[in-house]
């Protein structure tokens, strides 16, 4: 990451309301934006509408799921389901993995690029 980059500072609450406008005009229904883009880290702020998800994918060495609005589903291994609402967190199991949006949501995911 660059000195400039570790300078950025990201109104995640403005970016979150964008997002979501965008998402309306969305055929999937969802939006996104990386706000950070380092070497050993990343951070994507998304918006999914209620109804839509991010399909089953593969797990990176480690993240997190922090939801700043409304309520999601995470599903992991096929058995392993959590409930995510506002203010809260969660460690995104090392499975293949999915996020199912309850009601229109904001979250942020962090993930590690490299153990």
């Amino acid at each position: 990451m660059t000195d400039e980059a570790l300078r950025d500072v990201v109104d995640v609450n403005a970016l979150a309301d964008e997002l979501l406008a965008r998402a309306q005009d969305d055929p999937q229904r969802k939006a996104s934006h990386l706000i950070v883009h380092g070497e050993h880290q990343r951070a994507v702020l998304m918006a999914l509408l209620a109804g839509s998800s991010l399909a089953e994918h593969s797990s990176p060495p480690a993240a997190t799921l922090h939801v700043l609005r409304g309520r999601v589903r995470l599903s992991a291994g096929g058995d392993q389901e959590w409930t995510v609402s506002t203010g809260q967190v969660v460690t995104v199991p090392p499975d293949r993995h999915a996020v199912d949006a309850v009601d229109d949501s904001v979250i942020l995911l962090t993930v590690a690029l490299k153990a």
